[in-house]
């Protein structure tokens, strides 16, 4: 991917993409149910619900996402294989199958402007890389932990497949997300070498608006990652925390771009599900988020295509006013 296939709002000098929101949330609207205790997630619709992962994607293109991700974040060969008992071939078979169906998503919503007969947005498909942790169904994903137990070449054996299943399938870049810990991000970003072509950004979790998730300074790990691999990333950032730290988290951190896109701001009680926490709309965050550096703006845990129309609106009155 390179800058001039980008669409974005804004001028030459700075443009801001606008991502899809919480793919899980947004489904479960079609799909009639959650899928939070699936070891599987919501890759599981892939095989049992394809066209509801397309009226996902398409309802946030029509919000106003330049940017999807695939419906791939906790999916994995070897997943697939002990939870759907399919064979190797059809378990890389349905990670590619997600990316055809962002692609058909793509494709209907461009028939669709030439029937209204107005302008289409060249939308742009993301291949979402979560991490190791979210396979071992413990929870071990917002922690770190496990990386403190496992080496370097294992998460770039379990990383591998997916990771090449998106490539060939001609994602335009990566979306390499909710990394908790700066192991496997260091892992995943010199792992991109290995395939020249390619684009990415890395968005890690956080627990606080200075740490990761597993406790490392955010500021010195982004900074770590753009220097690895700078000429393949795109972004660096955070997803799955709280709208309230991003301010806090990028301030002063350089010209580094940055990707944010936050849960609805609501926190997870195992024992209860999702509760208020008194939180302000997302949209309210973007322009602060806009002054400083944030150049790719969506959404996560409970964030619907309702929240990714607004950050649009937000980001587009923001330029009106500003001369973005």
């Amino acid at each position: 991917m390179t800058d001039n296939i980008l669409y974005g709002i804004g001028g030459n000098e700075k443009k801001v993409y606008i991502l899809d929101g919480g793919f899980s949330s947004q489904l479960s609207r079609h799909v009639g149910t959650t899928a939070d205790s699936d070891p599987l997630w919501t890759s599981r619709f892939l095989n049992t619900h394809p066209e509801d992962v397309v009226k996902t994607h398409l309802d946030f293109i029509r919000a106003g996402s330049d940017i999807i991700s695939t419906n791939t974040y906790q999916a994995s060969v070897g997943a697939f294989l002990r939870h759907l008992g399919v064979s190797s071939d059809e378990a890389y078979g349905l990670i590619q199958r997600a990316v055809r169906l962002a692609q058909k998503a793509r494709i209907k919503y461009s028939e669709e402007c030439k029937l209204l007969s107005i302008s289409s947005r060249n939308i742009l498909i993301a291949g979402s890389v979560g991490p190791y942790g979210a396979a071992l169904n413990d929870g071990s994903e917002y922690s770190g932990s496990y990386t403190d137990l496992i080496s370097e070449e294992t998460m770039k054996n379990w990383h591998r497949p997916r990771i090449e299943a998106l490539l060939q399938s001609e994602v335009d870049f990566l979306a390499i997300e909710t990394i908790p810990c700066e192991k496997e991000a260091l892992v995943l970003v010199n792992m991109l070498k290995d395939y020249p072509s390619a684009k990415a950004w890395i968005s890690v979790s956080c627990k606080d608006d200075t740490s990761l998730s597993h406790g490392e300074n955010f500021q010195e790990v982004a900074r770590k990652c753009w220097e690895s691999n700078h000429e393949q990333l795109i972004a660096v950032g955070m997803n799955c925390c709280s709208p309230k730290w991003v301010a806090n988290l990028v301030r002063n951190i350089g010209n580094i771009p940055i990707v944010a896109y936050p849960n609805s701001g609501e926190k997870w009680d195992p024992g209860v599900g999702w509760k208020d926490d008194q939180c302000e709309p997302l949209c309210t965050f973007v322009p602060e988020w806009l002054q400083l550096n944030v150049q790719y703006i969506g959404g996560c845990c409970r964030t619907y295509s309702e929240d990714i129309a607004a950050i649009r609106n937000k980001v587009e009155h923001y330029r009106d006013n500003i001369n973005l």
